[in-house]
């Protein structure tokens, strides 16, 4: 029996879609550069990247825990939302990420610049992918302009940050077990802990490579969503 068919279709065609990426990527080691999003600055931004990169994960345990959380919540909220809307869910919530995610490049590029580009601060040469700055910056404001402008982001963990806060507000009470966690935790507690443990990972590691505070951005888009459709609580939880 194919577990697949146990899938609504919105949710099996967004797991098979990120499944075909993963694997392409895999194959073809450019793609990453292609299909990954840049800061629109960036001269390695391309038009359909903003959608592209929802579908592109960086390694194996990205993918799966990414698709683990589609299909356990995206199920269901796929079977509460129907499947037209959550689709747009779950795509707005990707693009409010990456939205909130510019934001915050934006800042710290200004913060560097006075502007919110850095076309006068970097020279990027795509042919021989190499970068040089042309005006005098510390060490640390170089490497945090070159990351902003040469390094794609991927991955469609903003699109499930929506996920998980639409289960939260639909099942606020709905009681979770996780193998790491050793008693059942009601999703309002758990995603609500997540989202403050991400803000808090955004603001105190300026040096990791996850894009916490996007995370926190799909959250929000799919909150504002959801109040703006008027969906309401179930009664069960």
């Amino acid at each position: 029996m194919n577990p697949l068919n146990n899938l609504p279709p919105i949710a099996k065609n967004l797991l098979i879609t990120n499944v075909i990426f993963f694997i392409g990527s895999a194959i073809f080691s450019g793609s990453t550069f292609f299909f990954g999003v840049f800061y629109p600055d960036s001269p390695l931004f391309k038009i359909w990247q903003p959608i592209t990169y929802m579908f592109m994960h960086g390694n194996l345990m990205h993918i799966f825990f990414n698709m683990f959380a589609l299909v356990m919540f995206g199920s269901i909220i796929e079977q509460v939302l129907g499947n037209k809307r959550f689709l747009n869910y779950y795509l707005i919530c990707g693009l409010g990420a990456l939205v909130f995610q510019y934001g915050v490049q934006a800042i710290e590029v200004y913060q560097i610049t006075g502007t919110v580009s850095a076309h006068d601060w970097l020279e990027i040469d795509l042919y021989s992918n190499s970068v040089r700055p042309t005006r005098p910056m510390d060490t640390e404001s170089y490497d945090l302009l070159r990351s902003i402008y040469t390094t794609p982001m991927v991955g469609a963990s903003g699109a499930v940050f929506g996920l998980l806060l639409a289960f939260a507000y639909l099942y606020p009470n709905m009681p979770l077990q996780f193998l790491f966690i050793p008693v059942p935790i009601k999703a309002k507690y758990f995603v609500g802990g997540y989202i403050l443990i991400e803000i808090y990972l955004g603001f105190a590691n300026n040096s990791s490579s996850i894009a916490h505070l996007a995370h926190v951005g799909g959250a929000l888009c799919g909150f504002i969503l959801l109040k703006a459709w008027g969906i309401r609580r179930t009664n069960f939880y």
